[in-house]
């Protein structure tokens, strides 16, 4: 986002006011005054029309006074806010509703020409320099026996109608400088609900791009402007993880690889320089061998781990008897348990029970579960094996009665090179990879793993793998 966003909304907001200020002052006046001038001169002309059949008519036919068609116009003039005459083709004043009648005075339109006006009903003018001032006028023939004997004239002042047009214009404008100002609250929603959150996460993204991940952005919304704050948020905070984690990573490699060369080259110097008589050297050496084998399973390990995380790890899928992998995996550790006293139950599900899953990986699984349980195990203590059938899946629990997990650290037990501090006198040789190994081959089997745990009371770890289809032909 770039920073003038907001000025090109401001300006944006401020040419469409111009531009539709400018279009109202351009086209409104003109066409208010054509609708006012077209409905004006539409209803002048019905009323000359209908004095032009009735009154002015029977005037030429002498079934009506002048005196009381006088009476008739006075009243219309009156209705109409206008000036009625009757006049002749000649523009001899027959009849002016604005002066009393005066048989002797005659008055005469100088250059009255009917035709000239013969294209419109109305025109606009001073009609042939008689007036002073601009008039909208409508003429309409009187006829008789298919003469026209003369015309009735209505005159109104222009002045009025314009004056009509200013009032409803004027009306326009304070209409639209008020929506205008109203507007103004859409400006203020943008500003308060968008530019401002805009702002803010701008701010974050400059600040995750220099490094700082930890940087706090906190969606102000729920919209779709929060749900980006969030987001980001969330990518930071992983990312920082990440970075810490791989910080870890390097410190625990670091640490673990450097006690293991720490004690080999001192006990090497000390063998040299004679610190170490030549009758303890055997004794010492088992010691380096130690090492170095504990070296080896850090660095198989870290390989290992590099190798499942790898994108696209292939498996060995085959359908086959986990109870027998279950027993053979438990075999292995007889002299393991026998040294500290540790019984082995084994509640397996049926005589045979076949899984779809990679058999190597999975021995690899229990192996590392059961090396944990013994190792956290008193002496004298069980461990429980033990599988359950629910919905095409085997569930396989590894319990023990050891020292348990704290409750505060059960959701790092995962992590790599992660050891308890209350196990950490116990175990000496372990490199905090087993668990995250395992981690990493039940994801990708597709299936999951739980533990529950109570310090002091033993821990339990679940997985779960998909029962082959071909139990059913069995």
């Amino acid at each position: 986002m770039k920073r003038t966003i907001y000025l090109k909304f401001l300006l944006g907001y401020a040419i469409f006011g111009i531009f539709s200020y400018v279009l109202i002052a351009t086209y409104v006046p003109d066409m208010l005054t054509r609708y006012f001038v077209h409905e004006e001169s539409s209803s002048l002309y019905q009323e000359a029309v209908l004095i032009a059949d009735t009154y002015a008519s029977k005037l030429y036919t002498s079934e009506i006074s002048l005196e009381t068609v006088k009476e008739q116009l006075n009243a219309l003039t009156v209705f109409l806010d206008a000036d009625i005459w009757i006049l002749n083709p000649s523009g001899r004043m027959v009849l002016d509703s604005a002066h009393p009648v005066d048989i002797e005075e005659v008055q005469i339109v100088e250059g009255f020409d009917p035709a000239g006006v013969a294209g419109s009903y109305y025109v606009i003018g001073n009609f042939f320099d008689y007036f002073d001032t601009t008039k909208l006028t409508v003429m309409a023939p009187i006829m008789s026996n298919y003469q026209i004997n003369g015309y009735v004239v209505i005159h109104s002042d222009y002045s009025s109608i314009l004056d009509s047009c200013y009032s409803l214009q004027g009306a326009i404008y304070l209409c639209f400088g008020i929506l205008f100002l109203l507007s103004l609250i859409i400006l203020i929603f943008f500003t308060g609900f968008v530019y401002i959150p805009l702002r803010k996460i701008t701010k974050a993204t400059e600040q995750y791009a220099t490094g700082n991940y930890h940087y706090e952005l906190q969606p102000d919304s729920s919209d779709e402007i929060g749900y980006l704050a969030s987001i980001l948020s969330y990518m930071a905070s992983e990312i920082a993880r990440s970075e810490d984690d791989q910080k870890k990573f390097v410190a625990n490699v670091s640490h673990d690889f450097r006690s293991p060369l720490t004690s080999i080259r001192g006990y090497l110097e000390a063998m040299l320089d004679g610190t170490i008589p030549p009758e303890l050297h055997e004794k010492y050496l088992r010691i380096v061998l130690n090492e170095t084998e504990r070296l080896t399973k850090l660095t198989n390990g870290l390989l290992q781990l590099n190798n499942l995380n790898t994108k696209g790890l292939l498996l060995d899928k085959t359908h086959f008897g986990i109870n027998k992998v279950i027993r053979d995996t438990a075999a292995s550790f007889e002299g393991t348990c026998q040294k500290k006293n540790i019984k082995l139950q084994l509640l397996l599900t049926g005589d045979e029970m076949l899984v779809h899953a990679d058999m190597g990986k999975i021995q690899q699984v229990l192996y590392n579960l059961l090396d944990n349980a013994i190792k956290f195990s008193h002496m004298d203590s069980n461990i429980k094996i033990e599988t359950t059938e629910k919905k095409n899946k085997l569930h396989i629990s590894v319990k023990d009665y050891g020292i348990g997990i704290p409750k505060d650290e059960i959701k790092l037990v995962w992590d790599r090179f992660y050891k308890s501090d209350a196990s950490r006198g116990k175990d000496k040789k372990g490199t905090g990879l087993g668990l995250a190994i395992t981690k990493e081959i039940m994801q990708s089997h597709g299936e999951n793993i739980n533990v529950i745990s109570t310090q002091g009371a033993g821990s339990e770890f679940i997985f779960t793998l998909p029962i082959s289809e071909k139990m059913e032909e069995m």
